[in-house]
């Protein structure tokens, strides 16, 4: 078993024992089971879950990082939220908000639009957790 501690500025978000943990890392998904080597990653925008007796959780993280080591994955994430907490509405208006900034980004440096990029990337994974798919 794995122990698994998510925590945003805020506040803890979980902490609980889990089988596996997916996660969305800069390089590409990776899955998380008992014994893995020792793991620092930073992570974009998306869905994170975990799977406990069986049961599957997910959360929508808007970026942060990873640490593996010794069976316990800490995940410090810029934001995380559960199905029950997102607002669809505003979910839809932050994707909005964040397709017309990256429109009108076309000739501005790269670095701006990566911004813009995972906000739309955060926007997408709170909309794909709200509509369960």
């Amino acid at each position: 078993m794995l122990k698994l501690e998510i925590v945003t500025p805020e506040k803890k978000i979980v902490e609980t024992e889990a089988e596996i943990v997916n996660v969305p890392t800069a390089s590409g998904e990776a899955g998380i089971l008992p014994n893995h080597a020792p793991l620092i990653s930073a992570l974009k925008p998306g869905i994170l879950s975990y799977t406990n007796r069986g049961a599957t959780e997910r959360i929508a993280i808007g970026g942060g990082f990873l640490e593996v080591n010794h069976d316990k994955v800490s995940v410090l994430a810029d934001s995380a939220e559960t199905t029950n907490e997102i607002n669809a509405d505003e979910a839809r208006s932050d994707r909005d908000a964040a397709e017309k900034a990256l429109a009108e980004l076309i000739n501005h440096p790269v670095e701006e639009g990566d911004t813009v990029r995972e906000r739309l990337e955060a926007a997408n994974a709170r909309l794909q957790l709200v509509s369960g798919k």
